[in-house]
């Protein structure tokens, strides 16, 4: 019994782990932004030529009365960025993917456009209104981060697959 617990021991010392870390998985979000593409009733956008090391983690579209398109990224800086539409209410969605950040009454001008800033506690917001439809870039990254991800929107082609 000694030579085991010994044997455990030195596995445990010398094998490296951090419980902490959780391994961050890649999407592919082709399909689904393809299926959004076609299914919205305004121009579902999406990055493109970001760098490799901007994961995506996260992607869903929600059509019907809720029509909603989520991309979500884990940035090189370990943060959370992700690309939030929507053709309805404009209001509780900017409150909801933003977790309650506030319009600070200033504008980003990002890919020739008027971003609006929002700032909150968790999460930092671009929000641009056009085309019918309320886009959010929002996350834990910095308004460099939400910045790159903004310039690389572009819409997605409704026959791409």
């Amino acid at each position: 019994m000694l030579v085991i617990g010994a044997v455990v021991a030195v596995i445990y010392v010398f094998i490296p782990h951090d419980e902490s870390a959780t391994p961050t998985q890649r999407v592919d979000y082709k399909v689904e932004l393809a299926t959004a593409s076609r299914a919205a009733s305004y121009p579902v956008l999406a990055p493109q030529g970001l760098p490799e090391e901007w994961k995506a983690t996260s992607v869903r579209y929600r059509g019907a009365d809720d029509e909603h398109w989520h991309l979500g990224f884990h940035g090189p800086d370990g943060k959370y960025v992700a690309v939030e539409q929507t053709s309805g209410k404009p209001g509780p969605f900017i409150a909801d993917k933003t977790q309650e950040a506030a319009d600070t009454g200033k504008t980003e001008r990002v890919g020739g456009k008027e971003w609006k800033r929002y700032e909150g506690e968790a999460y930092d917001a671009l929000v641009l209104q056009e085309n019918g439809a309320t886009t959010v870039v929002t996350g834990s990254g910095s308004f460099k981060s939400l910045v790159k991800v903004a310039e690389a929107l572009r819409p997605a082609p409704a026959d791409q697959a």
